[in-house]
């Protein structure tokens, strides 16, 4: 099999009898060549992996919107009239 990485082209050549084993009985139950169950492999390893960090990211969003409805639900009226955005800078317009 031939990878192709940018402008390098390179073999994969995997060492592993356990490896070689369980793409053999894949491709003999799919009917499908070897290296298109390795293929396949990667492309559905890959596809779990971007659905994990989007769940993640999902899940940081949710935890974020919730620590701001914390703040939100303890700020009086007082408070947020005295935040104003000349609070957040200094005079020569950097974060305070």
């Amino acid at each position: 099999m031939r990878v192709d990485i940018g402008d390098i082209d390179m073999g994969l050549n995997i060492k592993n009898e356990q490896v070689h084993a369980l793409v053999r009985e894949a491709a003999e139950r799919t009917g499908m060549s070897q290296t298109s169950v390795v293929e396949e492999a990667v492309k559905r390893m890959l596809k779990e992996l971007d659905a994990e960090q989007k769940a993640a990211q999902q899940s940081r969003k949710e935890r974020m919107y919730e620590i701001l409805a914390d703040i939100d639900a303890i700020m009086t009226p007082e408070m947020r009239a005295s935040l104003t955005t000349d609070d957040l800078y200094d005079d020569q317009g950097m974060p305070a």
